[in-house]
């Protein structure tokens, strides 16, 4: 099961106020990107103008082009890919399914723990334990029964943050969510318990996707910075087995290089 499919099958309508489209025009174009997400182009543009220019190649001027192009985007609050598309990020509103298929990245990995599928979800289900296994995530609080608040590293030093809703549930088998309106970057996820066969635990497949403040070109330049999507949720579930099976997770803080255990 998809992430988009799990969101169909459990989305509930979400209360929020109205938001008005924010005031004003950027030299005469409507303000369509979040100010998260201007944060975000800003930074991460500043550091791809300086990585490119300061290199007297093609490569590194392309590089750079596409920095100022973020900056300029950070600093007009208008995106003409997103004018062309119909979408708006400066609205109250998360990423709708569509958006997902046009313009994310899907990841999916799987791996078999010697636990039962009630104990796994049980874990999971408390969102707030999931930092301690996913590393790149800083923090989660749950808020209520459906709602959480999440902290994660970004490029280049710099913190994302989002509110996320559970939107399918089934206890035991199956969690979906999805990242609310005004996170710094939009993203869905599911997480499935299934029993595996000839009792050898349970099979838990995990699938996440988000959608990068510069669209798919994203996963790109968060390569650049040294992260790779498919990697970490494959640590992370490596690592959720280690924390299930063991009680912990092995380290190798303090041991001399190259002993291999």
């Amino acid at each position: 099961m998809t992430t988009a499919n799990a969101w169909e099958m459990g989305q509930q309508t979400q209360e929020q106020p109205e938001q008005q489209e924010e005031e004003g025009q950027a030299s005469g174009r409507t303000i369509n990107v979040g100010e998260q997400e201007r944060w975000i182009s800003a930074g991460i543009g500043a550091l791809l103008a300086l990585y490119g220019f300061k290199r007297l190649s093609a490569a590194g001027i392309l590089v750079g082009t596409g920095g100022v192009l973020l900056l300029q985007r950070a600093l007009t609050g208008h995106c003409p890919l997103y004018e062309k598309l119909g979408l708006n990020t400066a609205t109250g509103e998360g990423a709708a399914p569509k958006e997902y298929f046009e313009r994310g990245i899907h990841v999916e990995e799987s791996f078999t723990i010697m636990k039962s599928p009630e104990e796994l979800y049980s874990f999971w289900h408390n969102f707030e334990n999931l930092p301690r296994f996913m590393k790149h995530l800083k923090s989660v609080k749950v808020l209520d029964e459906k709602r959480s608040h999440w902290v994660a590293d970004g490029p280049a030093g710099m913190d994302v943050e989002w509110y996320a809703e559970i939107i399918n549930d089934e206890p035991n088998k199956l969690i979906a969510w999805r990242s609310l309106g005004g996170a710094d970057v939009d993203n869905a996820g599911s997480v499935t318990f299934r029993p595996a066969p000839g009792d050898r635990g349970t099979k838990v497949s995990v699938v996440i996707d988000y959608i990068p403040p510069a669209g798919k070109a994203g996963a790109w330049i968060a390569k650049l910075f040294g992260h790779d999507a498919d990697q970490l949720v494959r640590e992370d579930l490596r690592n959720f087995k280690r924390l299930m099976e063991t009680g912990e997770i092995p380290t190798t803080e303090g041991q001399p290089m190259g002993v291999c255990r």
